[in-house]
């Protein structure tokens, strides 16, 4: 069976472009030769920083021939005193068919006309040449360019293209304005190891052909490749390197043909904080830092200078005999950031990290907002309120109130300025040098965590405050201005911040009236901004809705949790039931784990038969959906069945179990209670003592209604059954 070979070769390519491109090929090539009725045996995509190429394996010789059947005009309309009407002889010619091969037949409709169409598979070759264009031409990226005089568009300028089945090249042409580029079976090899040209024999050669010409392009061979090389030159050293996993994959798409080589700095700048010198290494010349070998390294130490070594090891992409003079050069270059550092580091320390306050004033948080100052000054009041609800000790809040005061200090020293990506960082350093309190070092650098989806999150009480406030402050005001964000634009990262909020909460076991809480922080917002602040009423009902869509998100994508047990303590279009979701987010998603425990184990089958029927009937009656007690409610001089009063009687057991609930949170007992209530409500519903709820007698009906509404109240301290799907 016939293999293609497709190769896009270009002028270096960014390595996120790379990237992209694979998973792009990777996920819509299978569909586009599905779509062409064409199978394969296997799809292979590779990426080099010079091409991207696709090995298809195992295709047919040509497309299957196809049978189809077209539903013409109604018979009536296609043939008049048994002669074709203009309509059939038109539709015969569109379809390539005689009128003689019609067949007419009864649908629904009425009679209609009806071909068999028979159409040939085309060629492989053929289907190919048509295809192929559109699979270079439909890649999307950032930054695309346009090369020549032409309006072809790509991330690079395209220089050639390799296009073979099996050993025969398959003509295919990109033209852009003057510039021409054909396909043939011409590869490049690497551009300083093998830069003569590299003939493709066969399709299935490709992958050995380019490696004889020192070009892996197969990612995940270059980065075993990187991995086994960097271990084995770090273990020489005493040390193991740290190999980040956004940066390891940026190298593998740099390289064509990678070879570690060691690096070495002077031992005086391991006095630098270690995050200081790692930062220069991985951000900026995307080296690998090596530590000691037999150190267990805590990334969250306070100070890991003493684990990290002189040494680092780099990629290089070019000669390997020249791996000496390479190496000369980076510990050039490496060497004038650190010193660079280390001059900015000693500049910064001389003074206390107090005394960079004052100039936060001529630093802008947004335009409309003012300075980053007064955010500071913000943070502390939100931080002063979230101390209040949560009832912090005065020697918790002292610490609070100094770590939100000099939480952004840092940012206009000269180290962060250099090196943004340290904020918090070197806050935290500045302000062990300063001898704040270890609580208030610790907290300037948590503040800032989590910084996206799995990160660490701030593990002391006084950086759980502070980096509440500080994304409190952010929600509050760039909503009041209307800056909401909206389809996957998101400039102020308010989802992130949102998101940061909850996993704070949940993960600090914190019990925060959030709602509450919003409303005074846009109270505040109101009084300091009076021309900026538009509706209060509609600025806190935007955040409520915007932490609702949130909590729905990761209980889902990051807690698992099945979707309908996520209505069911959201509330399903119940705005009463999410304002209580926003009240407490932590009861929101003990809640929703108790349910997806109920689902595994089997007991919440049991309490959707239970509840989910009375649930329905209620919304028939008049009962408000926070009651709890029957006193005065169900009268039991109307009861006509034995079943009622046993009904009544479970709702008194369960009243006080739910009234717990409510002040507890702690939901177990109730289920108990809801689980031992299922006889009676199943005899109520069904058996030889089962009642019609909608009695004739309004008075009857009223009462019964009244007793399957209180169930459903009862049942809604936990959550909401109405919303949860039977059999999820």
């Amino acid at each position: 069976m016939p293999a293609f070979l497709l190769e896009v070769g270009t002028e270096e390519l960014p390595a996120s472009f790379v990237a992209a491109a694979i998973a792009q090929w990777q996920n819509w090539l299978p569909t586009r030769l599905a779509e062409a009725q064409l199978t394969a045996t296997q799809i292979s995509v590779y990426g080099t920083p010079r091409r991207l190429a696709v090995l298809i394996e195992g295709l047919p010789d040509r497309q299957p021939d196809r049978e189809e059947e077209v539903k013409g005009p109604p018979a009536s309309a296609a043939f008049k005193d048994g002669e074709p009407t203009p309509a059939a002889i038109g539709f015969a010619r569109k379809q390539g068919v005689d009128v003689s091969d019609f067949t007419v037949r009864e649908t629904d409709k009425g009679a209609f006309v009806f071909v068999q169409k028979r159409e040939q598979g085309q060629p492989l070759a053929d289907v190919l040449q048509a295809l192929v264009p559109s699979w270079i031409q439909d890649l999307e990226g950032k930054r695309f360019m346009r090369w020549g005089d032409g309006e072809l568009r790509f991330s690079r300028p395209i220089r050639w293209l390799v296009a073979l089945i099996d050993d025969q090249v398959l003509p295919l042409e990109l033209t852009s304005g003057g510039s021409t580029v054909q396909s043939d079976r011409l590869s490049r090899g690497h551009r300083v190891l093998h830069p003569e040209a590299v003939t493709i024999a066969r399709a299935s050669d490709y992958v050995a052909a380019l490696e004889a010409a020192s070009v892996l392009v197969d990612p995940a061979q270059r980065q075993a490749k990187i991995e086994d090389q960097t271990a084995a030159i770090a273990a020489k050293v005493g040390g193991q390197a740290e190999l980040p996993e956004e940066l390891l994959a940026e190298v593998v798409h740099l390289t064509e043909w990678p070879t570690a080589v060691l690096g070495q700095f002077e031992e005086r700048f391991l006095n630098l904080p270690a995050e200081v010198s790692t930062m220069v290494m991985t951000s900026h010349q995307r080296y690998f830092p090596i530590y000691q070998a037999t150190a267990q390294r805590d990334p969250a130490a306070i100070d890991a200078r003493s684990e990290l070594l002189p040494c680092f090891v780099t990629i290089s992409n070019g000669d390997p005999a020249a791996s000496e003079t390479i190496a000369a050069g980076n510990a050039r270059v490496i060497r004038a950031r650190l010193a660079d550092g280390e001059y900015f580091y000693r500049t910064d320390s001389k003074q206390p990290l107090e005394s960079f306050l004052s100039q936060l004033e001529a630093v802008t948080f947004q335009e409309q907002l003012g300075s980053v100052r007064g955010k500071v000054d913000r943070i502390g009041a939100i931080a002063h309120r979230l101390c209040d609800q949560l009832g912090i000790h005065s020697s918790d809040r002292l610490l609070v109130s100094r770590a939100a005061q000099l939480c952004k200090a840092d940012l206009v020293s000269q180290m962060v300025y250099e090196f943004p990506e340290l904020q918090g960082v070197m806050g935290e350093k500045y302000a062990r040098v300063s001898q704040e309190p270890d609580a208030v070092a610790t907290a300037i650098r948590e503040h800032y965590l989590p910084k996206g989806a799995g990160d660490q999150l701030p593990q002391t009480l006084t950086g759980r405050m502070v980096a509440l406030a500080d994304r409190l402050d952010t929600l509050v005001c760039i909503f009041g201005l209307g800056l909401l964000p909206s389809g996957s634009s998101d400039p102020f990262a308010l989802r992130r911040a949102a998101n940061g909020v909850l996993n704070i909460l949940w993960d600090g076991q914190l019990r925060l009236d959030l709602t509450a809480l919003i409303q005074g922080i846009a109270a505040d917002f109101h009084h300091a901004f009076p021309k900026l602040a538009g509706s209060a009423e509609t600025l806190i009902q935007q955040l409520t809705d915007f932490f609702g869509q949130r909590l729905r998100t990761l209980l889902q994508d990051e807690q698992g949790i099945d979707y309908d047990l996520v209505n069911a303590v959201l509330g399903d279009n119940d705005a009463s039931y999410l304002q209580r979701a926003i009240a407490d987010p932590l009861d929101v998603l003990n809640r929703a784990k108790l349910l997806q425990t109920l689902r595994q184990d089997g007991r919440l089958a049991t309490l959707y038969e239970t509840v989910n029927r009375a649930t329905r009937l209620a919304s028939k009656g008049d009962l408000d959906t926070a009651t709890l007690d029957p006193t005065g409610l169900v009268e039991a001089a109307l009861f006509k069945q034995p079943s009622e009063a046993a009904f009544l009687s479970a709702l008194t057991i369960l009243q006080p179990l739910a009234t717990a609930a409510q002040a507890s949170q702690a939901y177990e007992p109730l289920v108990d209670g809801l689980l031992t209530a299922a006889p009676a409500v199943q005899s109520f519903f069904d058996g030889e003592t089962s009642v019609l709820v909608m009695d004739p007698d309004s008075a009857i009906q009223r009462n019964r209604l009244n007793l399957l509404g209180l169930l459903r109240n009862q049942a809604r301290v936990l959550a909401d059954f109405g919303a949860i799907v039977k059999g999820e």
